[in-house]
C-alpha cells in the first residue's frame, strides 16, 4: 500500500471516529435531556402528592344565600296605670212584684170549670185554695177542719153526687199524709166528664196508733156512700182513722197487724 492510500484511510478513520463521537455526544445529550425531563416530572408528581386537596381541587363557588331578615318581636307595651275613678253607685229601681194572675192567664182558663170552682172558693175564701183549673180536671185544697163543711156545700150546690175514688199520699218530709177525694157526677150530663179533686192533709205520726193519735179525718161516707171501702183501705195502708165511719175495720191486712202501715215510705219489709 502506498503512502497516499494510507493517508486516505487514516482520514476516513478519523472522520469515522469524529462522527461516532458526535453521535455519542448527541445520544448522551438526548439522554441527559430526557433524564432532566423525567426528573422534573417526578418532582412535579411528588409535589402534587404532598400538596393539600385545597390546592388540587378548585373550591366550589358558593352561591350567596339570601339571609332572611330577623323578625323583630313587638315590644310589649306596659299598660298604663289607670287611676281608679270613683263611680257613683247606680240607683236600683225597685222591682215590681210579679202579678199572681195576669189577665191572659185568667182568659186561658176554661170558663165552665172556672165557674163552679169560683163558687167554692168564694164561699170559703180563707179555708180553700185552688190547686188547678184545667179542662175536665179541677182541684181544690181544703183545711182538714173544713173538709166536711166544704164537701157538704159541694153536694148541696153542685151536681157532684159520688166519689169515683179516694187516694192517700205519704209526705214524710212535710210530716203529713194527704187524702184526695175524686168527685164525679152521674145525674148531670154537662158534668159527666168532670173530675173534681177535693184534697186535704192530716198530721203524720212517727209511731202511729190509728184511732188514738192525731192522724184522723171525719168520714164522708154519709154524703158519698162510695167512699166506704176506699176510706177503709187508706186507714189500714196509711194509718188515717176516719171518724164516724160505720165499719172502720181493716180491709186487706189481718186485724192483729202490729207493724207500720205498709204504704208509708218508711215501711221496710222485714221478711219471714
Amino acid at each position: 500500500m502506498s503512502k497516499s492510500e494510507k493517508k486516505v484511510t487514516s482520514k476516513d478513520e478519523d472522520k469515522k471516529k469524529s462522527d461516532e463521537k458526535a453521535i455519542g455526544d448527541a445520544i448522551i445529550a438526548a439522554a441527559n435531556a430526557r433524564r432532566e425531563e423525567l426528573a422534573k416530572e417526578a418532582l412535579a408528581t411528588r409535589s402534587n402528592k404532598t400538596l393539600p386537596k385545597e390546592v388540587k381541587e378548585k373550591p366550589k363557588e358558593e352561591k350567596p344565600t339570601e339571609s332572611k331578615p330577623k323578625e323583630e318581636k313587638p315590644k310589649e307595651s306596659k299598660p298604663k296605670e289607670e287611676k281608679p275613678t270613683e263611680s257613683k253607685p247606680k240607683e236600683e229601681k225597685p222591682k215590681a212584684a210579679p202579678p199572681s194572675k195576669t189577665d191572659t192567664e185568667e182568659e186561658s182558663l176554661p170558663e165552665f170549670e172556672k165557674s163552679f170552682v169560683d163558687k167554692i172558693s168564694s164561699q170559703f175564701t180563707d179555708d180553700v185554695e185552688v190547686g188547678y183549673i184545667k179542662e175536665n180536671r179541677t182541684r181544690v185544697n181544703v183545711k182538714k177542719e173544713k173538709i166536711l163543711e166544704v164537701a157538704q156545700f159541694i153536694k148541696d150546690n153542685l151536681p157532684f153526687d159520688h166519689a169515683e175514688s179516694v187516694t192517700g199520699v205519704d209526705f214524710p218530709e212535710d210530716n203529713e199524709i194527704g187524702v184526695v177525694y175524686h168527685l164525679g157526677s152521674y145525674t148531670d150530663p154537662t158534668y159527666s166528664k168532670q173530675v173534681l179533686a177535693l184534697a186535704t192533709r192530716v198530721p203524720r205520726e212517727e209511731n202511729p196508733n190509728p184511732g188514738n193519735d192525731s192522724t184522723k179525718l171525719p168520714s164522708l161516707r154519709d154524703m158519698f156512700y162510695s167512699v166506704e171501702f176506699h176510706e177503709r183501705e187508706i186507714f189500714e195502708m196509711l194509718g188515717v182513722y176516719f171518724e164516724s165511719h160505720p165499719d172502720n175495720r181493716r180491709l186487706l191486712l189481718p186485724e192483729d197487724w202490729a207493724d207500720l202501715p205498709p204504704l208509708r215510705k218508711d215501711f221496710r219489709n222485714k221478711g219471714r
